[in-house]
Order: structure tokens, then C-alpha cells, then sequence
């Protein structure tokens, strides 16, 4: 009979929007649930959650809710416990680093939200320490795992576009101010003292996305903004919106043949949607393009590519919209953040490095710092290599 081997996972900032929906309820409890997972030697290993906050009532209701056994207040006595395999921070970035910290030093396997850290002297060093460590180190690149952009990636993968020559993204939806309507999002998200900054909150994630789809990122010319300079916090009190609350971005991309590839990404908490999904992204080639949200990917080859002429005299009888084809998923794909839960704690028991680790990071926080500067100093600057 086949053991299954238990991990037990310490989730810290479980009662947040993401550390509760994403990774407990659709991540972690499912994992549970279906009895683990089946490594490729055969074996099977599942996971057991500790829930950790600072709210004791709120933990225990929720551990009440889902079964879970064990929570507790005591962040660092789970850290220090020896029972505990892997810590998750999914807490605010002001305390991640330290949490990560101990975490590595106790010899635990890390998982986390993003940014690692405030500052990216901070970052890098993580990635040192769980080097130094030889854990095993994960960092939450969900949006590759989502169908819409692994349908993207396969179609790079097949060398589908030719040459790459453009990549552009749209990111973002109308968050209300809070005055009439609530808003869909934490107050701090607009306050530059409490960690707020669209910049910030959303260049670590696009520097792993161009990464991953398309190649390193070279520079970045950025233009920040806070289109919306008063709010109203979830006392229904005004305040000073101090934080950008949109980016627009400039990148230069190099692809692993080494072509340069622009990029332009505009992410905002102020606009109106109008496209299919909250986030969609676009590649162009000199074979074809394709644009894909977080599910559905469409694409246009070379010889199906229709020839617009220019005319405003006339209007446009065409439908573009129609003369693209969905790109089939040919697979099951799962809930993003789940794959990689599965991914991670697989890497783990191999003791093998995660491929989204520390280091990749790292990178995510050096493309938000310097954004800003670039917006600060109204210039291109240059990406440098981060050296462990």
C-alpha cells in the first residue's frame, strides 16, 4: 500500500481576499480534499493547513467552517514549530520580509504572495538567504498558470508568431470612490505611506508575465498618475489619495533568440472596461497574432489576415472581431493558483528549486522601483542584472 506523506503548511494572512479565496478555499482545501497529489514515482503527498491571523475569532470561524483542525495568533510560534514543512505569507508586503526571514532561518520551505519585499535590497537578499538555506522557495505567478495565457505561451512555444514584434496589455477596471458606492478594493491600495501604488501592486506581476510569455525585460519608460485624488475609506471617512492609481508602461523586451520586442501595458484603477476580460494581452508577429485574457485566447494567422483600407468616409461594415479563431485549450486546466500549489509542493518533496522562485522576485520589485523612477525622472531607464 501506497503512504501518502503529509505536509503541513502554515498559511499566514489567510483571512485576506486573496489569502482566503485563492489560495485556501480554491488552492489548499481542494488539494486536501482530492487526497493530495500523485508524484511521478508513484507516491502521494497531501497537506494539512494551520490557519494563522491576528484575528483569533475570525481564524477559528474559519477554520469551523472548512474543517481545519488547527489556527493559531502565534505567527512566530508556528515558524519556530518543527512540525511545520512550508510557511505561506500572503500578509501585508511591510511584514513579509521579515516573516520570509525567519521563516528561511528555521529551515522552512516558502511560499508567498507578491512583492517579496518593500524594497528590492530587501528581495535580493531573500533569494540569498533561501540559497544559502537550500530550501525550496516559491513565489505566486498565478496569471501564467491561467488558461488564457497558457494557450498564449503554447502558441510562442509552436512558433506560431514568427518573429515577435510587439506585445501590449490592458489591465484594470473603475474602482468607486467610496463616497455613494463602495469601493471593490482596501483603502491602503491609495495611500503611498501604507505600501499603496498601482505601480507597485501591478509591475511585479507584468514583469513575470512579458518574462514568461515573451523574454527579459530590458528597460522601462514609465507615466504614473492618481487620476483620483480624494477617497473614501471603509469608515466612509475622506482621505488624500497619495498613491498612483494607474501606469502606463513602455518595455523593452529580448526574446531568447534574441529579438527586441516592444511592449506597452497600461493598468488602471480608473478606467471604464470595454473588452472581453478584465485583463487581456496582445502579441503581434510577422506570422500572426493573438490575444488572450485570463480564459479565453484568440488568434489571426498571416494568411487569414484581412487587408483594411483606410476610408472615414465611409463606415466599417466588417466585423475585426469575427475574423479571429478561439485557441482550444486541448487539455483540463485547472484553477491557476491550484497548479502551482501542486507544482510547488511536488518541487518541495523533490528538493529541487521551484522555477518561479526568490529571484524571479526580485525582478518583479526591481521593475516597480524602478518604473517609478523612470515616471519620477521622465526617462528610459535600464534593467540590470540582479547577481545572487
Amino acid at each position: 500500500m501506497t503512504q501518502t506523506r503529509v505536509l503541513r503548511i502554515a498559511m499566514n494572512g489567510i483571512t485576506g481576499r486573496m489569502g482566503y479565496r485563492q489560495h485556501l478555499l480554491r488552492s489548499i482545501l481542494p488539494i486536501r480534499d482530492q487526497g493530495g497529489i500523485t508524484l511521478a514515482d508513484g507516491s502521494k503527498v497531501t497537506v494539512e493547513p494551520i490557519l494563522i491571523g491576528r484575528n483569533e475569532a475570525k481564524i477559528a470561524e474559519l477554520a469551523a467552517l472548512h474543517n481545519v483542525e488547527h489556527y493559531t495568533t502565534d505567527l512566530e510560534g508556528a515558524i519556530n514549530d518543527p512540525s511545520i514543512d512550508i510557511v505561506f505569507d500572503a500578509s501585508m508586503t511591510s511584514l513579509r520580509y521579515n516573516t520570509l526571514s525567519k521563516a528561511i532561518a528555521n529551515g522552512k520551505h516558502v511560499f508567498t504572495e507578491k512583492p517579496t519585499a518593500e524594497t528590492l535590497e530587501e528581495a535580493v537578499d531573500l533569494a540569498r538567504q533561501a540559497k544559502s538555506a537550500g530550501i525550496t522557495a516559491g513565489v505566486v505567478h498565478d496569471k501564467l498558470y491561467l488558461p488564457g495565457l497558457v494557450k498564449l505561451r503554447r502558441l510562442v512555444d509552436e512558433g506560431f508568431f514568427g518573429r515577435i514584434l510587439s506585445m501590449r496589455g490592458e489591465f484594470g477596471y473603475w474602482v468607486f470612490e467610496g463616497e455613494i458606492q463602495e469601493a471593490q478594493r482596501p483603502s491602503w491600495n491609495y495611500r503611498l505611506a501604507d505600501g499603496g501604488s498601482m505601480t507597485t501592486d501591478m509591475y511585479c506581476h507584468w514583469n513575470y508575465v512579458m518574462e514568461g510569455i515573451v523574454g527579459k525585460v530590458k528597460s522601462v519608460n514609465s507615466k504614473t498618475a492618481t487620476h483620483i485624488p480624494q477617497r473614501w475609506d471603509e469608515n466612509g471617512e475622506a482621505y488624500e489619495a497619495t498613491a498612483d492609481d494607474a501606469a502606463y508602461g513602455i518595455f523593452e523586451l529580448e526574446t531568447p533568440g534574441g529579438d527586441d520586442v516592444v511592449a506597452q501595458i497600461n493598468s488602471s484603477w480608473a478606467v471604464r472596461v470595454y473588452r472581453d476580460e478584465l485583463v487581456e494581452f496582445q502579441i503581434d508577429g510577422t506570422h500572426g497574432s493573438a490575444v488572450a485574457g485570463l480564459n479565453k485566447c484568440v488568434a489571426q494567422q498571416r494568411a487569414h489576415t484581412p487587408k483594411p483600407v483606410w476610408n472615414p468616409d465611409l463606415p466599417v461594415t466588417e466585423s475585426f472581431r469575427d475574423q479571429w479563431l478561439e485557441v482550444p485549450a486541448n487539455a483540463e486546466l485547472d484553477n491557476g493558483f491550484k497548479l502551482q500549489w501542486e507544482e510547488f509542493l511536488a518541487d518541495v518533496v523533490a528538493g529541487r528549486e521551484h522555477r518561479f522562485g526568490l529571484l524571479s522576485a526580485a525582478r518583479g520589485v526591481q521593475l516597480a522601483e524602478l518604473g517609478l523612477r523612470s515616471a519620477e525622472e521622465r526617462r528610459t531607464i535600464d534593467i540590470p542584472e540582479i547577481e545572487l
